[in-house]
C-alpha cells in the first residue's frame, strides 16, 4: 500500500474541503482492498466516521425515510420500518456479503462501490476504467459476471450493489453536498453514468462531493420481492437480480416498479418495461413481452451470453410470483 495522508473530518464542510485532493473513507470494505492492490492510490483519506450529521434513520414529512450515509447495512436491513414497509430493501441488503461486512459497510459507500471485474482488479491487465486508454481485457476475456446492457466498446463492467438495485426500484433519491457547499437531491438513477467513452467516470460526483443521505419516498401499495441468482447460495455477487414492487387491482397490474442488478454498469431501470405491464392482465405472454423490451439491446460477449436468457427467466418468475393470487 502506498503512503497517504490521513484527515479526520470534523464536519461536512471540513470533510468536503479536505477530500478535494483525496477520497472519503467510512467502512472501507471496498476501498481498503483496492488500496492494498494499488488499484486505487488516493493521496489523502478523509475519515467521515465522526460526522454525526451523516448518521441516523429519520422519518420524513412525506412518510418516507432519510437514511444517513453512515448508516450501516446491518442497521438499515434490520430497521423495523424498513422491514415492514420496504422489505425489498431489507432482503437485498441481507443477500449481500457477510454479517461482518454488513456491520461495517455504509449506505453511502455501498452506492459507490467499484466493479468486481477481474481486469479492473488486476493491474497487469488492460482496463479502461482503471487506466483510461489501455483497452478492455474483458471484451474477449473472462467476462462471465459482466454486463450485457448499457455497455460500450470501452467497458462491460457491472455495478455490484444489491442495495442500490432495491433503492432504484423504490425511487430513492440521494442527497449530495457538493465541494462548493451547495446541497442538492438527485434521483438515484441520475447519480450513475454509463461508460460511453469515459468508463473511468462512474458517477456525477466531482472530487470533494459527498453523499450525505438517501431519501426513500413513502411506501406504496403492492407486493415486494428481491430475487438474486448467483453462483453459490451466499456471499456472491449477482449474476442477475430483480427488485420489484408490483400491485394488481381488479385483475390488472396497476403498478410495476422494477430494477435489475448484474446486467449493467449501473443499477438498471427501464421505464418502458414497467409501462408495458401497467394496465394489463398478468399472463406469460405479457411477461415475455416485458422481457423482450428489457433485453432488446442486450449484447453478450461470449462467456456472459447466458445472462440474457437467465434475465428473462428471472423476470418472468418474479412477476408470476407477485401477481399470482393477487386481488382480482
Amino acid at each position: 500500500m502506498r503512503p497517504f495522508d490521513y484527515h479526520r473530518g470534523t464536519g461536512i464542510e471540513d470533510a468536503t474541503r479536505a477530500a478535494a485532493q483525496g477520497s472519503f473513507i467510512a467502512g472501507g470494505t471496498n476501498l481498503i482492498d483496492l488500496m492494498k492492490l494499488e488499484v486505487m492510490a488516493p493521496e489523502r483519506l478523509v475519515d467521515i466516521n465522526r460526522i454525526e450529521e451523516l448518521r441516523g434513520i429519520e422519518a420524513t414529512d412525506g412518510g418516507g425515510l432519510r437514511i444517513g450515509a453512515l448508516v450501516s447495512n446491518t442497521d438499515l436491513a434490520n430497521d423495523p420500518r424498513v422491514r415492514r414497509h420496504w422489505p425489498v430493501l431489507s432482503r437485498a441488503l441481507l443477500s449481500g456479503a457477510t454479517q461482518q461486512l454488513r456491520n461495517k459497510a455504509t449506505t453511502g459507500g455501498n452506492l459507490l462501490q467499484r466493479t468486481r471485474c477481474l481486469y479492473f482488479y488486476d493491474r497487469a491487465m488492460p482496463c479502461n476504467k482503471r487506466a483510461p486508454g489501455t483497452g478492455c481485457g474483458a471484451m474477449e476475456g473472462v467476462n462471465r459476471i459482466l454486463a450485457v446492457l448499457g455497455t460500450s466498446e470501452h467497458c462491460i463492467a457491472t455495478h455490484p450493489s444489491d442495495m442500490a438495485v432495491a433503492m432504484m426500484a423504490l425511487g430513492a433519491e440521494v442527497e449530495i453536498v457538493r465541494a462548493s457547499g451547495a446541497t442538492e437531491r438527485l434521483p438515484l438513477d441520475d447519480l450513475y453514468l454509463l461508460p460511453g467513452d469515459t468508463p473511468e467516470r462512474e458517477t456525477v460526483l466531482a472530487p470533494g462531493d459527498l453523499i450525505a443521505a438517501v431519501i426513500l419516498p413513502a411506501p406504496v401499495e403492492g407486493r415486494q420481492a428481491y430475487r438474486k441468482v448467483r453462483d453459490r447460495a451466499s456471499y456472491a455477487f449477482a449474476l442477475v437480480s430483480v427488485a420489484a414492487v408490483v400491485a394488481v387491482e381488479e385483475g390488472r397490474i396497476s403498478r410495476a416498479d422494477l430494477a435489475f442488478g448484474g446486467l449493467a454498469p449501473k443499477p438498471w431501470r427501464n421505464r418502458d418495461v414497467e409501462a408495458a405491464l401497467v394496465g394489463q392482465s398478468p399472463s406469460e405472454a405479457l411477461f415475455d413481452r416485458a422481457a423482450d423490451i428489457l433485453l432488446e439491446d442486450a449484447r453478450g460477449h461470449g462467456d456472459n451470453e447466458f445472462k440474457i436468457p437467465l434475465a428473462r427467466r428471472v423476470l418472468k418468475a418474479v412477476l408470476a410470483d407477485l401477481t399470482t393470487g393477487a386481488a382480482a
